[in-house]
């Protein structure tokens, strides 16, 4: 299908195929916001709501950014992997069509599962969603660790590249020569560090906040490799989110603990310092990505916050530290000097 063909042509026939709409049954579509890398819809149908996804060759940013398409079918299977572990964790798979390049997942509707990125803009920060993201990340971690037929089958370092590595380390050691060497050292382990299934995309926008605890959506990154990243992706949305809503910087320090001590109590396929240490490392350069790497943060718009987050992960960057709570507190002591 022709990637500017209309909506309806490409998902009516997907989803005839995959058996959830009849020839000449009623299709509305309703586009989803939030996603540079996907076009998402809500499909209403005769027989309910569901939500139908296809992946984009080029990503909707400024800069120049492609990777395969075929990461939907690395998205389908990581959902189905976690809910052999966690199945509150993700929305029920309801269909895939490999001509056009579509599936179609439960629809949760946003009245019952708020985004955790709204609740974060609006305060709405007690703790227990932290925890529970980290204690089910690791939960699903822990389950694929070390499963030879689970890493064949997320043999995908053709995507995760592109989509992760290569834009957020590689084009910010571009941006920042006197940083190359240690951001370039980052992306190297992370790529060859092999361990268990990572979602790849791991962002309070990507989670939603159900009545059973939080829904993971959107892993298109999906990848057998370092479970450290998901940690440390996460982990840097809480530490940015104190530019955001600086009120709240508190609190959100508060989930970010609370995050990575849960996660850490459930890692056990490796020692934990293992693994809090790769984090640890690789979340500085995650850090500066998000103001001069491809994918920027929308929220911080000033020159003067960048340079914030400049001056944090440039100094950790060259003094890594092993141990999480040491990244909070270089940004806490940053935070106390514009306080």
């Amino acid at each position: 299908m022709h990637p500017k063909a209309p909506p309806d042509a490409v998902f009516r026939p997907a989803l005839e195929r995959m058996g959830l709409l009849a020839p000449g049954e009623s299709l509305a579509l309703e586009p989803l916001t939030g996603g540079v890398s996907s076009d998402i819809f809500l499909a209403r149908l005769p027989r309910g709501n569901v939500c139908v996804k296809r992946a984009l060759s080029r990503l909707r940013v400024q800069a120049d950014w492609r990777a395969p398409v075929e990461r939907n079918r690395y998205e389908v299977a990581w959902m189905r992997t976690a809910a052999e572990v966690a199945p509150e964790a993700v929305p029920a798979i309801l269909g895939e069509d490999a001509q056009s390049g579509c599936f179609a997942m439960q629809w949760l509707d946003p009245d019952s599962h708020p985004v955790w990125k709204h609740q974060l803009r609006d305060g709405i920060l007690d703790g227990h969603t932290a925890r529970e993201v980290g204690r089910r990340l690791a939960a699903i971690h822990a389950h694929t660790a070390g499963r030879a037929a689970v890493a064949e089958a997320f043999d995908t370092e053709h995507i995760f590249v592109p989509i992760r590595i290569e834009p957020y380390l590689l084009a910010t050691a571009r941006v920042h020569p006197e940083h190359a060497s240690a951001l370039e050292q980052l992306a190297e382990t992370t790529r060859t560090t092999r361990l268990a299934v990572v979602h790849g995309d791991v962002s309070p926008k990507n989670i939603l906040v159900g009545p059973r605890g939080p829904v993971f959506l959107d892993a298109e990154c999906a990848w057998y490799g370092d479970p450290a990243f998901d940690l440390a992706f996460c982990l840097n949305h809480l530490l940015l989110k104190c530019l955001w809503r600086p009120q709240w910087w508190v609190q959100y320090l508060h989930a970010y603990t609370a995050l990575f001590e849960t996660y850490l109590a459930g890692a056990t396929w490796e020692p934990r310092a293992a693994v809090e240490a790769r984090a640890a490392r690789l979340l500085p350069g995650l850090f500066l990505a998000r103001v001069d790497g491809k994918s920027p943060v929308e929220y911080i718009q000033s020159e003067a916050d960048r340079d914030k987050v400049r001056r944090v992960a440039g100094a950790l960057l060259q003094a890594p530290a092993d141990r999480l709570g040491a990244v909070r507190d270089a940004w806490r002591a940053e935070i106390a000097r514009w306080r």
